[in-house]
């Protein structure tokens, strides 16, 4: 009779954001370096983590959920992420859960493995590949290059979930941005809760880099990761997500301008009048955001800009609401997200007088959203009969999906390639746009 030890089993569930799923991959790295295996089913897992979102209402309602289910298909479930932070919510609905950790806590989560579901004596090393264990495809994947945030916005409350600004070693986000490349990634999503806030605790402390000093600072950081070449000498495709509109930004462009990183830059506005934003406490300056979105157009004229927005702020007047309207049509931004304001629990918004109906926020929403739909969709008709190059995502018997560089995974638009049957996931290849409409393209090979 053989004595061989089956390896435990952990189920596990990842819910919210870009960077709850790094969080996610991280503690997953960690349970397949120490042994243990990862169910897909809740019916074999010996027990179950699941990571959540407690951002707005309906995530929290999603979260609590999912950890229902999961308790009530396997009993055994552990419970991390931001809504592990807001208090004993967890435990007033589910007090069986076996352990409740917050966000960015992998070792906190390892612990409570441990407790329950003891690892085997012997781990499995060599099972965990260099780039770790990633929830996304093989070709792109999200770079968190620092946990927290420094800011204190009104309709925000992240800061007390997941602490003020951490900035990573930069050292080691350039070992962790190589290891992907070399195993076949061909776009790191650079994310964290302030991007061009990089280094800013540090001081910008220098560190090292193929034994280089490197500044840990967003410019040189997101020039040092432009400069990285997958096994087959490609570039790495570069994007930037989360970025807050500091003065230093401008010094990214240019690196756009000269293809070291995709010219596409991910900026949340939220509004553009002065009251709003100084009661949301972000920057309050949309004239001056007019002139360097010029600025940035005239030094990279490929450039593309996404920005999210707050509809229905409290206080929000009409007027207010239509010199956003304004700026949206001045500004001819590419990519536009706008939601309606949502009280959350814990944001000092939620004491501001005079919150805005629902259907008026509603009403809102959708005017701008319409607005911004005309917009769009006459900047991608700009690119009818041109060549652009895009990296291909999935490949079926009717063609192919792809994106370009003004395309972020899901959230932005797609590429559909009605030729490209014979292309392969991770391809980045040339096409000819041929037609578009309000959010995509489509394109044959060229």
């Amino acid at each position: 009779m053989s004595t061989k030890k089956i390896p435990p089993r952990v189920g596990f569930v990842s819910l919210g954001c870009p960077k709850a799923t790094v969080d996610s991959e991280h503690i997953l790295t960690r349970l397949r370096a120490e042994g243990y295996l990862i169910s897909t089913s809740y019916f074999d897992a010996d027990l179950v983590v699941v990571n959540t979102c407690g951002f707005i209402d309906s995530a929290v309602e999603e979260s609590l959920d999912a950890i229902g289910e999961a308790i009530a298909e396997n009993g055994k479930v552990i419970v991390t992420g931001c809504l592990g932070a807001k208090g004993d919510v967890v435990k007033q609905s589910h007090p069986s859960v076996l352990a409740v950790t917050g966000p960015h806590a992998t070792e906190e989560v390892m612990e409570a493995v441990h407790a329950y579901l003891p690892r085997l004596h012997d781990p499995y090393m060599d099972l965990v590949p260099a780039q770790g264990i990633r929830l996304t495809p093989k070709h792109y994947a999200y770079v968190k290059i620092s946990e927290g945030c420094n800011h204190r916005c009104t309709f925000c409350i992240i800061p007390s979930l997941r602490g003020d600004l951490v900035s990573r070693p930069v050292g080691d986000v350039m070992q962790e941005a190589q290891n992907l490349l070399d195993a076949g990634v061909k776009e790191l999503l650079v994310i964290s809760q302030d991007t061009s806030a990089y280094g800013l605790d540090v001081k910008y402390r220098t560190g090292f880099w193929g034994g280089k000093p490197l500044k840990s600072r967003l410019n040189e950081l997101a020039g040092a990761m432009g400069d990285l070449k997958t096994p087959e000498g490609e570039r790495a495709w570069v994007r930037l997500h989360y970025v807050y509109p500091y003065p230093h930004v401008d010094e990214v462009i240019p690196l756009m301008a000269e293809g070291r990183i995709l010219p596409y830059l991910d900026i949340p506005f939220q509004h553009a009048n002065q009251r709003i934003l100084k009661l949301m406490k972000r920057p309050a300056s949309s004239e001056n955001m007019l002139a360097r979105i010029r600025q940035w157009r005239g030094i990279c004229p490929d450039i593309t800009l996404r920005s999210t927005f707050i509809v229905g702020f409290p206080g929000e007047t009409e007027e207010e609401f239509e010199e956003l309207l304004d700026f949206v049509e001045e500004a001819q931004l590419d990519r536009v997200g706008a939601f309606a304001y949502s009280p959350i629990e814990g944001a000092a918004a939620n004491e501001l007088p005079d919150h805005v109906p629902a259907e008026v926020q509603e009403e809102r929403l959708a005017r701008l959203m319409l607005l911004q739909e005309e917009i769009s969709a006459e900047r991608l008709e700009r690119n009818v009969g041109k060549s652009v190059t895009v990296l291909v995502d999935e490949v079926d018997d009717e063609g192919a999906v792809a994106r370009s560089s003004a395309d972020a995974p899901e959230i932005d638009g797609l590429v559909y390639i009605e030729d490209g049957q014979r292309l392969n996931a991770g391809d980045l290849v040339e096409v000819n746009v041929t037609g578009s409409d309000e959010h995509d393209l489509w394109a044959t090979i060229a």
